[in-house]
């Protein structure tokens, strides 16, 4: 019979460790914060309709209040590891957690447009910062035995704050009688729905005091022995507490800090592979996939649905997205990365095509037709579903293999601003597309989720299966 632990040397790297549920806790604590991504990003869908009513603005305008969110979320992606690196990864969830819940007081009690504006970029400064920390921090007090599965609790939070924040607000609808205006506690529906988060963003605060710091951390500011507890406390008293320490620092003495240059190259500015990334990160943005979620009641009222409907099916969205993403995360590991990007690229634009067909017949009595009706709904589901079983997963997975060693940091850092820069692009230009002709904006988005099956097939290289250091 053969032993699941190592020589002492490395520690024990594959037994369980003795507080496994503990260890549990800690992650699923720390992916509080892409719970809040989610609900954070998504809750705005509830409200869109009420803020254009309100504040008698035009689509423009209305996208820029939607969309703005995402240059804060810009800024704290970027900032989030320096701040996380000089005061601690604990601090910096501390941090993120306060900024959710002022943005949430702030954006349930506007005195202006600019004031919610203002209040959407705290919000997505918060969700910057989430988006990185959390993932971070779970890689780093995870035991390596566990890393990948516990690692997977951020973008399942993050879908399931998407869905819990659709839920509360078809619930929080109906409770004012199906008006996004209508009055509840003293305030408008649509108020309410914002102001919720204050819940899950205290309880995030609150986690942050329940659990340790990094020791990767602790070791970074010399605090060894507290490092040595902490290592013992989530990967077993068994390990070789003196082995695991000098591994980590070994590690950290010889990590390469990429930096902007070393990416330039290649007679495009950027070497292929950074391009690559770029691609990767623009298309899984450009076939519109967060209309589905920041803007599918607004879709669904725009062709006939009534409020209490269009919120449900935003909901019902939500969970085809969760179910999607489980599909993904039991798949990729075994089919690959490629054909699992492949298949949902095809299943996106046969999606989106009939949604776009389904939205070029002229309206009934303000509604579509019953069979067009029924066609757009299933197609957006099937398009949701798609995505979330490859580009959702699979582009954040390649994105974190993909670049060779010694680029990877800066690489995946532009690919990164790449993808939220094409973000806002298509949140602040659905509104406008959509008073010009929403089939043809259903049809920019299938051309662009045809174009990235030929896209995959030459420039895309499949990961499964390699080591960090065979990305050359």
């Amino acid at each position: 019979m053969t032993s699941t632990a190592q020589t002492p040397q490395s520690g024990v790297r594959t037994a369980p460790p003795e507080h496994l549920g503990h260890v549990i806790f800690i992650a699923a604590a720390a992916a509080m914060g892409g719970f809040l991504f989610g609900y954070d990003s998504s809750v705005i869908n509830g409200a869109v309709e009420a803020i254009r009513d309100r504040y008698d603005i035009g689509s423009a305008a209305l996208a820029q209040v939607i969309a703005i969110a995402l240059i804060g979320c810009a800024v704290g992606a970027a900032t989030a590891g320096r701040i996380a690196d000089r005061i601690g990864r604990i601090r910096c969830m501390q941090i993120a957690a306060v900024l959710f819940t002022i943005s949430a007081v702030g954006s349930a009690l506007p005195f202006a447009l600019w004031d919610l504006a203002l209040w959407r970029i705290v919000g997505g400064f918060a969700i910057g910062m989430a988006s990185v920390i959390g993932p971070a921090y779970i890689a780093e007090v995870a035991p390596p035995a566990y890393r990948g599965r516990l690692g997977s609790f951020q973008q399942a939070a993050i879908v399931v704050g998407i869905a819990i924040s659709q839920l509360v607000n078809w619930g929080l609808l109906n409770a004012a009688g199906g008006d996004q205006r209508g009055t509840l506690m003293g305030l408008e529906a649509w108020q309410v729905m914002l102001g919720v988060m204050v819940v899950p963003a205290v309880l995030y605060g609150m986690l942050s005091f329940a659990i340790p710091e990094s020791p990767r951390f602790l070791l970074s500011v010399g605090k060894r022995d507290r490092a040595r507890e902490i290592l013992a406390e989530v990967e077993g008293k068994g390990v070789d507490l003196d082995a695991r320490v000098a591994e980590i620092e070994n590690a950290m003495k010889s990590e390469d800090k990429s930096s902007f240059k070393d990416l330039l190259g290649g007679g495009f500015f950027f070497k292929p592979i950074v391009w690559v990334g770029i691609g990767l990160s623009v298309f899984q943005q450009f076939v519109g996939i967060n209309v589905a979620f920041y803007y599918s009641s607004t879709l669904w009222q725009s062709v006939g649905v009534d409020p209490a409907h269009s919120f449900f099916y935003s909901f019902t969205t939500s969970i085809i997205n969760i179910v999607g993403t489980v599909i993904a995360m039991i798949f990729v590991d075994r089919v690959g990365r490629k054909p699992l990007a492949l298949i949902g690229s095809v299943g996106m634009a046969v999606g989106l095509a009939l949604e776009a067909w389904a939205f070029s017949f002229h309206l009934v009595d303000g509604k579509l037709p019953a069979t067009q009706g029924w066609v757009a709904l299933i197609a957006a589901h099937v398009f949701v579903l798609f995505f979330a079983l490859s580009w959702g997963v699979v582009v954040w997975v390649m994105l974190g293999e993909m670049f060779p060693n010694k680029i990877r940091a800066a690489a995946l850092g532009v690919a990164a601003a790449a993808q939220w820069i094409a973000n806002w692009a298509i949140t602040a230009s659905f509104p406008s597309l959509a008073d010009w002709n929403l089939s043809g904006t259903y049809v920019i988005y299938t051309v662009f989720a045809a174009l990235s099956i030929p896209f995959v097939l030459k420039f895309v290289k499949e990961t499964k299966g390699k080591s960090l250091e065979e990305m050359g």
